[in-house]
């Protein structure tokens, strides 16, 4: 069997691994950005005359992470894809040098 197909599947699944950690990094707030998200979210309700409150704060929290999951959940979504297509040929030329 030729190297090629296994090389293929291989970059697939790094770049599986790549996709899944760049959509990771790329998530909205990260954990150590949420301190200073929620000092910057009791301010702006201060600002504001308004009473900041914790079940609004993990509303705005909840929000923010549903909308990173969705990204995350679309890039892993694309590697699985990818990983399959490449998986599957090397199985068909394993089939075609076998039969």
């Amino acid at each position: 069997m030729n190297n090629s197909e296994y090389n293929k599947a291989e970059d697939a699944v790094n770049n599986t691994e790549n996709s899944l950690k760049n959509a990771a990094d790329n998530a909205k707030w990260k954990i150590e950005d949420l301190a200073q998200k929620a000092k910057d979210y009791i301010n702006e309700k201060r600002n504001n005359d308004q009473e900041a409150n914790q079940e609004d704060w993990f509303e705005k929290v909840k929000n923010n992470a549903s909308d990173a999951w969705e990204d995350i959940k679309d890039k892993a979504n694309e590697a699985w894809e990818k990983t399959k297509d490449a998986a599957e040929d090397v199985k068909a030329e394993w089939n075609k040098k076998t039969n």
